[in-house]
């Protein structure tokens, strides 16, 4: 029995190493008894290395770790950024592998290569691949940040490249040609007046006709997700064991945030998930001089970490996103943006279902909602917005079997599929919806799961506007870049999926696009004629005032379900109201649009924090429940 820990069944399962490296801790009072007993009993809790937990949760400087695990294991303390590790080496290792399990061969003297890690029980576990490789080794000790920043000057530049092009050419926009788009946009336009010259009457009758088409199908679709999602049955898989628990790495990229940084860390902070199992990555750019000088003046705990992405081709989050993701530690890769305030439990909600899912799900979904919907009239409509999308609308996709548009944030995706995808596509201004439609089409699932996430609603028209559009040109060349091949796209979903898609993004583009169409309808109850009283038959302009009037009713339900779902009834109201919202919208689409043909990979960043000023978002879930996991499977 070891005297400095309390509990015997403890102290008898600690290996020799732990011994030394509590002990010198303890001597030198960088630890005191309680500190020691609580950090033996965790590390065996979860199965993970002393070192882990001392730097995760008790926050010690990792060079003092690293002293002591090299006094422990006489071996010696190498900073790789100083005394830079032979490239050949890592070459013949692999730079991704170094990352991934906590190793670096660093350099080759007397016929023996010295291998640098942040851990002694890695360099073990990596020990019978690296002695294949190099023949005889030896262990040297290293801190995780020289490691990692060993590996980012060395392989950034190549790691920067793949972030870039690791989508296939096939299946990625990033050879979207936008002269070309211009000319075809231009040649649609002199098509389309032409033949209004020519045949006024028949160009005005294929437009309502398709309006209609696309009204009746994206009714039908909304009717369905509120069936569907009335005979939800409820799903809550057991708790996970604490040493089955994954490692989790959540991705959160920055760019000039400096107006919430203040909150970041106060609602990371709220976690529960151990913080050993826990790496939380802020993925900033190079240039960001202003988020780089906010954390330069930050103290950021052992479990949080910033990533610097080299400059590139395009800028954008998903970009941003790849890079990052050798880098990361866990199994599962989870993304936040900069302004959510996830729920506390929500990783652990995270890996009970993942746990519970079969390997055909792929991606868990969780549910957003606005921390200032009180702001304003525009933050109200779109709390309301996205109480239907996420409560109503993506629950019933995943239940009828259909393509999930994924959302931006509080996604968890198993990291071994999302390496097999390619990850995200670098050139995409909606990367989200386009990653749900490439896991669909390899024939996974995506669940949504009863976790909740509180953002920042925009809350000024112009910047709406923006945001909008970017998300609608997104739409738009996803629908493009996926129906290059409409016989494979089909052959790859299946035809019930593959109508679905059109719906979804053909039939969410047209909606927007033609709105001004359905607008003049409201016209009638006011007593002015309509001009399409003149173009079509008396039947075919009632039947299509009337499906209006239906959609928009059903549209109404589906908001207050959607309400009543998120404890926000009390907003039904300002329901009454969307009508006089969406009319941004069409602005959004037709400026996305012409950006296709203008600047198809800008990335119009949405400024955070302005209207924060004095309000605290809140970091717990709301009294109400949250809607039950449900998938397609």
């Amino acid at each position: 029995m070891l005297d400095f820990i309390t509990d015997s069944a403890v102290a008898a399962r600690l290996t020799d190493t732990d011994v030394a490296l509590l002990q010198s801790l303890l001597a030198r009072h960088l630890l005191d008894q309680g500190q020691a007993d609580r950090a033996a009993a965790a590390a065996l809790r979860l199965d993970v290395p002393l070192s882990d937990i001392l730097l995760r949760d008790y926050n010690l400087p990792s060079r003092t770790i690293a002293r002591y695990l090299a006094k422990a294991h006489g071996a010696q303390v190498v900073d790789p950024t100083r005394r830079p590790a032979d490239a050949t080496l890592i070459a013949r290792w692999g730079a991704r592998d170094c990352l991934r399990r906590g190793v670096l061969p660093w350099r080759a003297a007397q016929g023996t290569v010295t291998v640098l890690t942040t851990c002694p029980t890695r360099f073990a576990a990596a020990r019978p691949d690296l002695e294949q490789v190099f023949g005889r080794i030896r262990m040297a000790i290293t801190t995780e940040a020289k490691l990692t920043d060993a590996i980012a000057t060395l392989h950034g530049p190549i790691f920067a490249a793949d972030a870039e092009t690791c989508v296939p050419a096939t299946e990625s926009c990033r050879t979207w040609d936008a002269a070309r788009a211009a000319r075809l946009a231009l040649a649609m336009a002199v098509a389309i007046m032409a033949c209004a010259v020519l045949d006024l009457g028949a160009l005005i009758i294929a437009v309502t006709l398709w309006a209609m088409v696309v009204l009746i199908a994206t009714t039908l679709l909304k009717a369905a997700a509120v069936i569907i999602g009335m005979r939800a049955r409820a799903h809550d898989p057991r708790p996970v064991a604490e040493a089955d628990l994954p490692v989790i790495t959540m991705l959160i990229p920055l760019y000039r945030e400096t107006a919430i940084a203040s909150h970041l860390l106060v609602r990371l902070a709220a976690l529960r998930y151990p913080r050993a199992l826990l790496d939380v990555c802020l993925v900033l750019e190079q240039d960001d001089a202003t988020t780089r000088a906010t954390l330069a003046r930050t103290q950021l705990p052992g479990w949080i970490r910033a990533i610097i992405v080299p400059p590139g081709q395009v800028k954008t989050k998903p970009r941003a996103l790849n890079y990052a993701l050798p880098f990361a530690r866990g199994s599962i890769i989870g993304v936040w943006d900069a302004e959510d305030a996830p729920a506390p439990d929500q990783l652990h909600v995270v890996a009970r279902h993942f746990a519970a899912a079969g390997a055909h799900v792929a991606c868990l979904q969780g549910v957003l909602d606005y921390y200032n919907a009180g702001t304003n009239w525009l933050t109200r409509c779109f709390t309301i917005e996205y109480a239907a999308w996420f409560r109503v609308v993506l629950p019933g996709l995943a239940r009828l079997g259909l393509v999930v548009p994924l959302g931006g944030t509080t996604l968890f995706f198993r990291r071994s599929v999302l390496e097999t995808l390619g990850a995200w596509d670098a050139h995409n201004v909606t990367e989200d919806a386009d990653l749900g439609l490439r896991l669909a089409r390899r024939g996974y699932v995506t669940a949504l799961i009863p976790t909740l996430t509180m953002e920042e609603a925009n809350g000024r028209a112009w910047p709406w506007v923006k945001q909008r559009a970017r998300w609608l040109k997104g739409y738009a060349i996803t629908y493009g870049v996926h129906m290059r091949s409409p016989v494979r796209l089909l052959r790859d979903l299946g035809l019930w999926q593959f109508i679905g898609v059109q719906v979804l993004f053909l039939g969410t583009l047209s909606l927007f696009a033609l709105m001004p169409l359905f607008w003049s309808l409201w016209l009638i109850p006011l007593g002015v004629a309509h001009p399409l009283h003149g173009w079509l038959s008396a039947g075919a302009f009632w039947a299509m005032t009337y499906a209006f009037i239906a959609a928009e009713a059903l549209a109404l339900l589906v908001n207050l379900v959607g309400l009543h779902k998120a404890g926000r009834l009390r907003l039904w109201g300002w329901a009454l109201t969307l009508p006089a919202y969406f009319p941004l919208g069409t602005l959004a689409a037709y400026r996305g649009l012409a950006e296709l043909a203008t600047r198809p990979f800008y990335w119009d960043k949405t400024a955070h924090g302005v209207v924060l000023t004095g309000l605290k978002p809140p970091a717990n879930l709301p009294p109400r429940p949250l809607p039950h996991p449900v998938s397609a499977a």
